[in-house]
């Protein structure tokens, strides 16, 4: 069993900053090869935002947030980050971070098994 938990979530003005945590836990951690970050807004399909693998190099973004967003991870802390920057009203939405156990898909939530609660993220213009 893998537990995720996000934060770091808030409000912010549009051009500010948020990083964004998820702490994995869970004996079966381990078995899992890549994290990602996803997010929902309000009558939107859940999108991809952005994934790493996590035993090798290998990071992943959409094109909305390429150059704005960075993700990252801390393995020995198992924690995952999303630093995000320049943000725009767009990128409001809830955000999840999520496990895959492979890294071949990096970008499709179907094959993200494990889902954190999710983080708030509001820009105000």
């Amino acid at each position: 069993q893998v537990t995720l938990v996000e934060s770091g979530g808030g409000l912010v003005q549009a051009g500010g900053s948020l990083r964004l945590s998820c702490a994995a836990s869970g004996p079966t951690f381990k078995y899992y090869e890549m994290m990602g970050w996803f997010r929902q807004a309000p009558g939107k399909e859940r999108e991809f935002v952005a994934s790493i693998k996590w035993n090798s190099d290998g990071t992943f973004y959409d094109d909305s947030v390429k150059g704005r967003f960075t993700i990252s991870r801390d393995n020995a802390k198992n924690i995952l980050y999303l630093q995000m920057n320049s943000l725009k009203p767009e990128d409001a939405a809830v955000y999840f971070c999520a496990a895959s156990r492979v890294t071949h898909m990096p970008t499709d939530p179907e094959w993200f098994g494990i889902w954190g609660q999710g983080t708030q993220v509001t820009v105000s213009t």
